[in-house]
């Protein structure tokens, strides 16, 4: 036999026991025979907020390492990234924000990212009509009204459905799954503050995070503080809060865990000076989730604490 004959044999015989196979014996490729070459193992997906990465991982499962870059307690208005986050960035499959301008001090590096690497502003991708502005700013706070948070999770179903379609069916009944949960979620809501009598139903809070809240959940909703958490509250501002509480009556103000109290707890001391008992109504999560391993460091358990530390206060 000729070296060319030799060579080519390997080829010639694969051929033929791949003919011989009937169409009822060829299996279809399933996510465990494909080539690890299509797709990353384990994909790695940051975000950065943790309120994202919850949803990310309510998708992805178990075939994606989710981590964000800020946790509990931090302020995305505020947060700088530092040189280690830059490398995180860059050596992630995918990075998913929040956009609307949440993580303002952010935004250069982000766009630069998204050049080189696939980088998705979640929160940009729901109908703008949906979006509150203020002044022609789009409010980003978009969490909390749990509808809209579907339309968040949908999206980054999507964008990994096409980024991975290996396991794009595995994609799809994840969030079908969590999709589910949270109408659940969302009605719970509804018939919680629904319960607050109508001229009670008021919330004061740190700062502007809650509209969508109050727009979604028919409850008034009032923020000491602008959008961002960036603006200081003047002496002017405190007196005119303080004034609504006592005329309006309102039993209760909020603290959120990502701004510090100080704020909310002038306006308490200048409405007790003025012979109104306002209290502080409890702690509401805004702008991250809580610790990890806790009912509140996952999203469903953020609307829960929040819906529940509302509705006992106001009652």
């Amino acid at each position: 036999m000729n070296q060319f004959i030799k060579l080519l044999l390997p080829a010639i015989l694969f051929i033929s026991i791949a003919s011989c196979d009937s169409p009822d014996e060829r299996r279809q490729i399933t996510e465990e025979d494909a080539p690890a070459a299509a797709a990353p193992s384990p994909i790695t997906i940051l975000t950065t907020t943790n309120l994202i990465a919850d949803a990310v991982r309510q998708v992805a499962g178990d075939v994606a390492e989710v981590s964000s870059l800020m946790g509990p307690g931090v302020d995305p208005h505020l947060y700088r990234a530092t040189d280690r986050d830059r490398r995180r960035i860059m050596e992630s499959d995918v990075v998913y924000y929040n956009g609307l301008h949440l993580e303002g001090r952010m935004s250069d590096i982000l766009a630069k990212t998204g050049a080189r690497k696939p980088v998705i502003a979640v929160a940009e991708k729901i109908d703008r009509t949906q979006i509150i502005y203020h002044d022609r700013v789009a409010d980003p706070h978009v969490w909390f009204d749990v509808t809209l948070w579907k339309e968040v999770v949908s999206t980054i179903s999507q964008d990994l459905q096409e980024r991975f379609p290996i396991h794009a069916q595995r994609f799809i009944n994840n969030e079908e799954n969590y999709l589910g949960v949270l109408d659940t979620l969302d009605h719970w809501a509804r018939t919680e503050i629904g319960s607050i009598p109508r001229q009670q139903r008021v919330m004061v809070t740190a700062h502007d995070a809650f509209n969508y809240f109050g727009r979604a959940y028919n409850i008034e909703v009032e923020g000491m503080q602008g959008l961002s958490t960036l603006s200081d509250l003047s002496l002017g501002e405190v007196t005119e809060i303080v004034r609504m509480l006592v005329e309006r009556e309102i039993k209760a103000v909020f603290v959120e865990s990502s701004v510090p109290q100080s704020t909310v707890e002038a306006v308490v001391v200048g409405a007790r000076a003025r012979g109104h008992d306002v209290q502080i109504g409890g702690e509401l999560f805004s702008d991250a989730l809580g610790e990890e391993g806790t009912p509140e460091g996952t999203y469903v358990g953020m609307v829960e604490h929040n819906v529940r530390t509302i509705t006992e206060a106001l009652k």
